[in-house]
């Protein structure tokens, strides 16, 4: 690039040198005057120089006007420009009147002559100079042309009216103009339109094609100012019609009120103080509810808090605060009604009665709080509704089950929207009354987390001295929970907080003896899957040996669910028969049960099937009910090791430390040579080691075992043991003893070993259980090892057995003889 060698020509061949103001994001097209504000110091010197070349006259004797190239940056941001940053078109312009203002800049008015395209930039210091050539083309009017420029003319006449007026002179000259390229240039001047598209507009010298592109701009602007004069004019209608049912509704208030008669506001709130009255509030929750109609009267239709009054008020009125029912006082009918909805659960059955009895002497009496505890599927829930029954009360249940919110418990706050009171509320609107029965379920399973502690919540619910004034956070007036009879339910107690276990009464519920559930099968279950499945009783006999078997061989809990499953599914295959057309009677006996149920699932009889040496059966609780498992233990001809395995807990893991030190301290009693904990390694293993198991109860069978193993004495198979051992034998009280006992009776057990101090236990075991098997109490590991373990081998069978290094017999060790037994105690 070179610079001119006469900077004071204008014109070099058939170009034109001017020098250059480059504008940051303005457009002007040919025909068009801007006012344009120049700052920039090169910006300002072209100025001047355009001006100093436009000094004197022309030869025919007229004023020189001063001449500029004006062509927009492709980057507005950009100060300093260089010849890349700046477009390939621009416009020849003339500049008109300018005013240098007191900062510097010039203010000066352009007005564009003809579109340039720049041929070469002659000059970059101190500014810009350009070699130009004009780029204007001519068109010939096809009627393609004139229908565009028909409809451009239209296109910006609707703009005017949209708009409501033309934003600028230009355009009020369309309808006037013939030039197609000035009238597509004039859609450059609506100021909607955004600067790259004004540029993209500039830069298309195509006539026929800048007419199409113009088309599309102003075709966007009228559907955009079409959709905002839609908008507004919805708007505006809807505001009139407000305006309009506002002034309509006024009108009505002065008619009603020359006529004597209640508007609808006025209405609505004599309504709802007529439902206060009716509603027999206390005085606390009725002055909350006038305040709330007083405010509602107040309040404009349209405001949103309206909604939220009603809501309130509703509940409020709804509330059984005086609604009661009549206990059913007959106590033989209620035991009839408790007895024909469940067999057994007799510690239930009395409890309620007991409160029916009191109930018929003392008329002012508050409602217990009982918790049910057991196992699944031993009939907790559904003793509600027994209950309720027997009573002659609504009856209402909510599950516990996951909740982790305290409002659940206690209701939101009215300040939320969407706010409701809570569960236990909801259950008493339910239910219609204000002395239900209402059981929670699961209350074990409650949750806690960063929204609190439903557990927290229920202390007030449960606590007879707290909850004749229960306040929940949305109705915010107290609400007497005395009169409810609740009963919670729950499969374990050891999950419930101490402070909500203490506040109520626990009855546990065991499981039910082989006989009760026989008898439950047959009057019903049986009866019960016969309606669920369409049988008649003519079409379908389960006989009680079927039952029986069904409980002994394809179920192992201490409920009946597992129970009614397998029925159901005997009852399910008479269905296919009948559906595909044998009517024939079906009758199912203890023999053809296999072929409806196939091969059983567990082996009636006794845990092991013969004498072991080091395998005793033991007794756990869990939380299914009781459960028999077999505590295993083995010798190894290594170094001194004790080995724990079975998932064991802490207090379970010590219990066995306890046993094995009890059985190393009497090792010469008990016939083991001493030196055998030297020798060899001992492994105790409680199998299903993918169940955690802890306790202590465990002891006394570990410790059987151990002897076993080290004694080379072998176990009864049928005899079951239960406690806690000491270092001295002494064998302590544990808990769940009609849970194993069940248990072991289920498994056909004869025998069961247990602690002494337990035999008040005895009395809550069902007496068919009792009759059936040897209870035997023990008080220490001597009278464990006189029932449980056989006779000490004789010298022949040690030799059979593998670790017969580790027995100490008289006639064996020739300078050791064995001293007869300690006695026990």
């Amino acid at each position: 690039m070179t610079q001119s060698e006469n900077p004071d020509e204008g014109q070099t061949g058939g170009a034109l040198r001017l020098p250059v103001l480059p504008l940051f994001e303005t457009v002007v097209f040919p025909l068009a005057t801007q006012p344009i504000q120049v700052g920039r110091q090169a910006s300002l010197q072209a100025v001047d120089e355009a001006v100093r070349q436009a000094s004197g006259r022309t030869p025919d004797g007229k004023r020189k006007v001063a001449r500029i190239v004006l062509v927009t940056q492709e980057d507005a941001t950009k100060q300093d420009v260089a010849p890349d940053d700046l477009m390939k078109i621009g416009v020849l312009a003339e500049l008109g009147p300018m005013f240098r203002l007191p900062d510097g800049t010039v203010q000066l008015l352009a007005l564009g002559k003809e579109r340039v395209r720049i041929l070469d930039y002659v000059r970059t210091e101190p500014y810009l100079e350009v070699d130009v050539e004009t780029v204007e083309s001519e068109i010939e009017h096809t009627r393609e042309v004139t229908a565009l420029m028909e409809s451009l003319k239209e296109l910006i006449a609707i703009y005017g009216n949209l708009r409501g007026s033309l934003p600028t002179e230009a355009l009020s000259t369309a309808p006037q103009l013939e030039d197609a390229g000035a009238l597509a240039d004039l859609v450059g001047h609506i100021p909607e339109i955004e600067p790259d598209d004004r540029k993209e507009l500039l830069a298309t010298l195509d006539v026929l094609q800048r007419l199409h592109r113009a088309h599309e701009m102003i075709s966007e602007q009228v559907e955009v100012l079409e959709l905002k004069s839609r908008i507004s004019s919805e708007v505006q209608k809807n505001i009139d019609k407000t305006q309009r049912e506002y002034l309509l509704r006024e009108q009505m208030k002065e008619i009603q009120r020359e006529l004597g008669e209640l508007d609808p506001e006025q209405a609505e709130a004599q309504e709802w103080r007529e439902k206060i009255e009716a509603a027999n509030m206390p005085e606390k929750a009725r002055e909350k509810a006038e305040k709330e109609v007083d405010r509602l009267e107040r309040m404009p239709a349209a405001s949103p808090e309206v909604g939220m009054i009603r809501t309130y008020l509703d509940w409020l009125v709804g509330m059984p605060w005086s609604a009661s029912t009549d206990d059913r006082l007959d106590i033989r009918e209620a035991a009839e009604q408790l007895d024909r909805d469940h067999f057994g659960l007799e510690i239930v059955k009395e409890r309620i009665l007991e409160h029916l009895s009191v109930r018929t002497l003392a008329t002012e009496l508050r409602s217990p709080i009982i918790c049910l505890v057991g196992p699944p599927g031993v009939g907790k829930t559904s003793l509600g509704k027994s209950v309720a029954a027997a009573l002659g009360r609504k009856f209402a249940r909510m599950s516990l089950g996951g909740v982790h919110d305290e409002a659940e418990i206690r209701g939101h706050r009215r300040t939320y929207i969407g706010a409701l009171p809570g569960r236990i509320v909801q259950a008493i609107r339910q239910a219609g009354s204000n002395n239900p029965v209402i059981m929670l379920d699961e209350i074990d399973k409650v949750g806690a987390d960063f929204r609190g502690d439903p557990t927290a919540a229920l202390l007030e619910v449960l606590d007879p001295e707290q909850n004749n004034e229960f306040a929940d956070h949305y109705l915010e007036v107290p609400f007497d929970l005395s009169k409810v009879l609740f009963i919670t339910t729950a499969n374990v107690l050891y999950t419930i907080p101490a402070p909500l276990r203490d506040r109520m009464e626990i009855i546990e519920l065991a499981g039910y003896t082989e006989e009760e559930k026989v008898q439950i099968g047959l009057n019903f279950l049986v009866p019960k899957q016969l309606r669920f499945h369409g049988i008649g009783e003519d079409q379908l006999t389960i006989t009680p040996e079927a039952v029986r078997l069904l409980t002994r061989e394809y179920t192992r809990e201490a409920g009946v669910r597992q129970l009614e499953r397998e029925i159901a599914s005997v009852c399910r295959k008479v269905a296919r028969r009948i559906a595909e057309g044998n009517t024939e009677p079906v009758l199912v006996g203890a023999e053809s049960v296999e072929s409806f149920l196939k091969a059983p699932r567990y082996t009636w009889g006794v845990a092991e099937d013969e004498d072991q040496i080091g395998v005793a059966t033991g007794l756990v609780v869990t939380d299914e009910g009781g459960d028999v498992i077999p505590v295993e233990v083995t010798l190894m001809d290594t170094k001194a090791n004790f080995i724990l395995t079975g998932q064991l807990g802490d207090v379970m893991q010590e219990s066995a430390r306890a046993a094995m030190s009890y059985v190393h301290s009497r090792s010469v009693d008990l016939g083991i040579r001493p030196s055998a904990f030297e020798n060899h390694a001992v492994h105790i293993h409680v199998p299903a080691g993918a169940i955690p198991k802890d306790g202590p109860s465990a002891g006394v069978t570990m410790a059987s075992a151990l002897i076993s193993a080290l004694s080379g004495r072998k176990i009864r198979r049928d005899v079951a043991m239960t406690g806690e051992i000491t270092l001295r034998g002494r064998v302590l009280p544990i808990g769940g003893l009609k849970q194993k006992v069940l248990a072991a009776h289920r498994a056909g057990i004869t025998t069961v070993l247990f602690p002494k101090k337990n035999i008040k236990d005895l009395e809550e075991i069902p007496e068919d259980v009792r009759s059936a098997m040897t209870l035997i109490p023990v008080d220490h590991m001597d009278d464990v090892v006189k029932v449980a373990l056989l006779e000490r081998p004789g010298p022949a069978d040690v030799m059979h057995y593998a670790h017969f290094d580790a027995i100490l017999l008289p006639g064996l060790d020739s300078s050791w003889q064995a001293p007869p037994p300690a006695p026990a105690g």
